[in-house]
């Protein structure tokens, strides 16, 4: 696969998980579609960007983490002023039937299976991102 180089102005994608061969292979699918990616290993961590300065367009949120789960940190987000309506697609491995509905309860604005269909994945982040 290429890699397409983040064109200027191109979306920020901030992928929050504390799995590094997740956020690997999210990272070069992300990349290879000429987004820019951003990486947290935890809730905290992602709060702490957000909270910052970092220009992020939409946020990938693993919601089975150590610590504070993604569904804490989706919450947390929701409640920043700044960042209250940043689109978020939660991801989960445990695909279990109420899930969809406890990661939308949280705040999520849509929802991927792991393992995440490239496809799908980009068509979610292209509609979240309106292009």
């Amino acid at each position: 696969r290429r890699t397409v180089p983040p064109a200027a102005g191109a979306a920020t994608v901030l992928v929050v998980d504390d799995d590094t061969r997740n956020v690997f292979a999210l990272t070069q699918v992300l990349e290879a579609h000429g987004l820019r990616v951003l990486t947290a290993d935890g809730g905290r961590r992602a709060l702490d960007l957000l909270t910052g300065d970092a220009h992020v367009d939409l946020v990938l949120m693993d919601v089975m983490m150590a610590g504070m789960d993604g569904y804490r940190t989706i919450e947390e987000i929701r409640q920043l002023p700044s960042r209250a309506g940043l689109p978020v697609i939660a991801v989960t491995a445990k695909a279990m039937p109420g899930d969809r509905l406890r990661a939308l309860e949280s705040g999520a604005d849509d929802y991927l299976a792991k393992p995440v269909d490239e496809d799908e994945l980009m068509v979610k982040i292209r509609r979240r991102l309106g292009s």
